[in-house]
């Protein structure tokens, strides 16, 4: 197929969604509580990493970027993944303290964001995330240099095998002092339920001085 045709076809494809409804009343009580069960939800479809989200941030000249990360932590005070504290993500969330987060369950037609400002997890927190990783991918968190330009594959190979050399002999791999995680602290979580006619159900907890509320906006 030419890329002419492929252009083409872009304006017809759309998905129609039959199925599914959100209401006010089928809401769990917290914005974690709901996110946690249509995380379990998601699970159960059986989707391919249904904690995958894509994290939006901005620098300090208010330039967007966005790339998928996987949500390690949820509870009340917010969603919590991990990363290198000096890859690009890192140097924009310490310039803005903001971040959005959107969770893409395409196969159930279903979306939830979780908007508002950042913070640094406390070290006992990463010991205990880090502790659960596979070794290989704890070697790889010393041996990439993250968001930084490279020559070459062979570049990250010699890297990850001078980090094997380095800690053959360690029955375990510390924590990486340039590495830990990161809280979104939220002040908007909303929840999108795709409907048919593109009448979407969107609902969404907002924090405001008395507490968390809920609101429906338009689709």
């Amino acid at each position: 197929m030419a890329d002419s045709d492929i252009a083409l076809e872009l304006p017809t494809m759309r998905v129609a969604y039959e199925d599914g409804a959100l209401a006010e009343g089928e809401l769990a009580d917290t914005w974690h509580a709901q996110l946690q069960h249509w995380l379990d939800d998601a699970k159960q479809a059986a989707l391919a990493e249904p904690n995958a989200m894509v994290l939006a941030t901005a620098d300090a000249d208010g330039a967007p970027s966005s790339r998928t990360v996987l949500a390690k932590g949820l509870d009340a005070r917010g969603v919590v993944f991990f990363t290198n504290y000096t890859s690009a993500k890192s140097h924009d969330l310490m310039a803005t303290r903001r971040a959005s987060a959107t969770f893409p369950w395409y196969g159930i037609h279903r979306q939830a964001t979780v908007r508002g400002t950042v913070e640094k997890v406390s070290h006992s927190e990463t010991a205990e995330y880090w502790a659960k990783r596979p070794r290989g991918s704890q070697l790889g968190a010393w041996a990439s240099p993250q968001s930084i330009v490279v020559s070459g594959r062979g570049t990250l190979d010699s890297a990850l095998a001078n980090v094997e050399r380095r800690f053959a002999g360690a029955e375990t791999v510390p924590v990486p002092p340039h590495w830990g995680g990161w809280r979104i602290v939220p002040e908007v979580v909303e929840f999108w339920q795709g409907r048919r006619d593109r009448m979407h159900d969107r609902l969404r907890f907002k924090l405001t001085r008395d507490g968390w509320k809920v609101e429906r906006l338009g689709p």
